[in-house]
């Protein structure tokens, strides 16, 4: 069994992932550059920051299943249907990873932990320290797509007694405290607007100038999903004009986040780099490799995986 891995990974994360398969397996872990080389005899592809499309797939003609995290935008399900192969996602492996970060991202831009840290490791006298902050009690944090991360992210924000409001494009059952409403008043009323909701062609560019100005000049805009159902450029206007308080992004339009990027040089931005749903290691998630290793095992036994996208009729 040979398992190809697409993407950017250090020699700690490498030294992680291995030891989570059979020791009789062939694990590659390769960038999306140097990806060719390996996947002409490749079982499974677990990609990264690679399309998955017709070209990719034409070279690797022994492929049984594409397994991505739990965003797939990066594949076309409908060509690995065609191919008898199977695509599936890890749909909830990392939420409430993903949903801790969103937390962090809250507490960090509220209290003004960055910009505290600074001020006392730059050994600034107090007499120049100004900030301005809040508590979290009473405030408002929008929920746009709920789903597993956004439950959990409603469930950390009812224990600190903030009102949490969500929009879900389908009904849902769920135990936490939300008050369910348009998006336009999810828009309107947020003190925070989190992002929860899968990338595709109706959700793509769907946070932009229109919803910045419809929100508060308060408010603060969080993306732990995926960067272009947020309108970058316009967003980054947004900042430097004010339009709205801040945001605290995890995913970005193109990434790596280029060097040159002004969202690299706004002071009203928090960045951390696609790292909310690995919490336990650069590009390492313990959970997340054992279900994956649980839908190899699955394919290899003729089942279905879990979390299947598609049911290829002439699987392989």
């Amino acid at each position: 069994m040979k398992i190809v891995i697409v993407g950017y990974f250090t020699e700690y994360s490498r030294n992680r992932i291995t030891p989570q398969f059979p020791k009789d397996w062939t694990i590659d872990i390769v960038t999306p550059e140097n990806a060719a080389a390996s996947l002409y005899d490749a079982d499974v592809v677990i990609p990264e920051h690679v399309e998955v499309d017709s070209v990719f797939l034409d070279k690797a003609p022994n492929l049984k299943l594409v397994q991505t995290g739990a965003g797939y935008d990066n594949v076309d399900i409908e060509e690995c249907t065609r191919r008898g192969i199977w695509a599936a996602n890890a749909a909830g492996v990392n939420a409430v990873a993903v949903a801790e970060h969103v937390l962090a991202f809250i507490l960090a831009w509220f209290k003004n932990i960055p910009y505290l840290d600074g001020f006392m490791k730059n050994k600034e006298e107090e007499s120049r320290l100004f900030y301005t902050g809040s508590e979290l009690e009473g405030k408002t944090i929008g929920i746009l797509g709920v789903g597993a991360i956004g439950k959990n992210v409603a469930r950390y924000c009812n224990a600190l007694n903030m009102r949490v409001i969500g929009h879900n494009r389908r009904p849902i059952e769920t135990e936490e405290k939300i008050e369910m409403v348009t998006r336009d008043t999810l828009y309107r009323e947020s003190d925070i607007l989190a992002v929860h909701v899968p990338l595709n062609d109706q959700t793509r560019h769907m946070i932009d100038a229109s919803v910045f100005k419809a929100m508060k000049d308060t408010a603060v805009l969080i993306n732990t999903s995926r960067g272009p159902i947020v309108h970058e450029r316009e967003l980054i206007e947004a900042l430097e004009n004010k339009t709205i308080a801040g945001a605290c992004l995890d995913v970005f339009d193109k990434e790596p986040l280029s060097l040159d990027s002004p969202l690299r040089d706004l002071k009203n931005v928090l960045l951390t780099p696609h790292t909310a749903g690995m919490p336990d290691g650069l590009k390492f998630h313990k959970a997340r490799y054992r279900f994956f290793l649980d839908n190899i095992m699955a394919v290899i036994e003729g089942k279905a995986p879990a979390s299947a996208l598609n049911k290829p009729v002439n699987n392989k």
